[in-house]
């Protein structure tokens, strides 16, 4: 199956609004540092003490990451481009994507004790960068699928997945569950819409789907919801790395899902003995909604488990859990053959067990067996036929004439139900709630911050 995917797809207008500003003196460097709330509300220095990220590999399928950044030097790997035959992944590219959601996960900044520039929430972690589009317009028809294989099998623990599409192919899937059985925690935004149309891979089983929060620590209006979120993370006003040593803001479940890849990188690394759905077990159960509750049973559709707390997650005795924890496991049909994901091994081998005479019955018998159940059949078909010429046929207007599947005002032309955020033409349910990220303890709302020279 091909369709049409664009890297952009859950980040709405983001770009066309982008702040990008220079490097061109420390006051611009240290504003970058101080628009980056999300760091206080997470509690990063304290975050640190306890984990860095370090000996974990994130691999970000995205646009790919300007290695030679001053806040990303030293922390990228070569990686591969699928749009690019052949090449590396770590070079400039015409889309900050990817360098963006690579310096949040692990950012180290620049200067003094890398006191300025971005710095990301797991600044230890290795960053593996896998380009499949080099445009911010560009589509790639040929999905996922491979991308995902290959950052699996290079090694990487955790892939953020910063992009969406409507639709997902046999591919994917099976490129998904190959991962969750190479032990690989799958991250992906969940969309900027708005509404509950389901994006992929966010909405795929086996993949722990973010949505966004805002400055106030309430659910982002654009933030897409559904059965399927999980996790919620900072995606408003976010401050990341650009181009050519520059910056950017945005806004997006892209950045909440590169949040919460660096947040599982830095489980992952305190903690390497669990498993890929236990370390999803551990950003979950340590999360807390909106409106101050945690630790809840059933993730709302809304925020899921809710907001992402690393801190918690790397310091409060939480049971492992089981092997999968919220994440569902794979199918093992569908990971059969390895890193070959155009063949479907997995149909291929029903087939032989099917045709196989291991069991022992003669295929006379089979014929038999075959044709006894034929007659039975056309026996009943006969007396069903003959019931209905006695009773007489379906009444005028059924499901062939108006209002039925087939005629006028059917299933045809029915209008499809119109999809309405909950917080677009709803008050906000949550918005008289204190903010949660409150409760870690010293972090308050910042005020409004001001670009340079202002």
């Amino acid at each position: 199956m091909s369709f049409t995917r664009t890297l952009r797809a859950v980040s709405g207008a983001v770009l066309a609004g982008a702040l990008v500003l220079g490097t061109a003196s420390a006051a611009s460097a240290d504003y970058i540092r101080d628009g980056q709330w999300a760091l206080g509300a997470f509690g990063a220095d304290d975050i640190r003490r306890h984990s860095t990220g370090k000996n974990v590999i994130v691999a970000v399928i995205d646009s790919g990451v300007d290695a030679a950044h001053p806040d990303l030097k030293g922390n990228v790997l070569p990686g591969k481009s699928f749009a690019r035959a052949g090449g590396r992944a770590d070079h400039p590219t015409e889309d900050a994507h990817g360098t963006a959601m690579a310096a949040m996960i692990a950012g180290h900044g620049h200067g003094a004790n890398g006191s300025a520039g971005i710095m990301g929430l797991a600044p230890d972690a290795k960053i593996l960068p896998v380009m499949t589009d080099s445009t911010e317009t560009a589509v790639t028809s040929s999905g996922f699928a491979e991308p995902l294989r290959y950052a699996v099998d290079q090694g990487a623990k955790v892939v953020n997945m910063s992009f969406g599409s409507g639709a997902i192919d046999l591919d994917e899937k099976k490129a998904i569950s190959y991962a969750l059985a190479k032990d690989v925690l799958l991250v992906a935004a969940t969309g900027n819409a708005g509404t509950s149309a389901p994006q992929y891979p966010a909405a795929a089983p086996g993949v722990l789907a973010v949505g966004a929060v805002a400055k106030d620590g309430q659910v982002w209006r654009n933030s897409n919801y559904g059965e399927h979120v999980r996790l919620l993370a900072p995606g408003q006003g976010i401050y990341s790395a650009g181009l050519g040593g520059k910056y950017r803001q945005s806004d997006g479940t892209s950045d909440s899902a590169a949040y919460v890849s660096a947040a599982a990188a830095l489980v992952r690394s305190k903690f390497p003995d669990l498993t890929a759905g236990q370390v999803a077990n551990r950003l979950t159960k340590t999360a807390i909604t909106p409106d101050g509750k945690s630790d809840i049973s059933t993730p709302s559709p809304k925020y899921g488990y809710g907001i992402v707390r690393p801190f918690r997650a790397l310091t409060q005795d939480i049971p492992a859990g089981s092997k999968y924890g919220p994440l569902k496991a794979p199918e093992v049909a569908d990971v059969m053959g390895g890193g070959n994901s155009g063949s479907d091994t997995g149909d291929s081998g029903v087939q032989k067990a099917a045709g196989s005479s291991g069991i022992g019955i003669p295929p006379i018998v089979i014929i038999g067996v075959v044709l006894v159940l034929f007659v039975a059949a056309l026996v009943v078909v006969i007396v069903v036929v003959r019931r209905k010429k006695n009773n007489g046929g379906p009444p005028p207007g059924g499901l062939g004439g108006p209002g039925g599947f087939g005629g006028p005002g059917g299933h045809a032309g029915f209008p499809p139900p119109q999809q309405v955020g909950p917080y677009q033409q709803q008050p906000n349910p949550y918005g008289q709630q204190p903010n949660p990220y409150g409760s870690y303890g010293s972090y308050t709302s910042p005020p409004p911050a001001q670009p340079p020279g202002q």
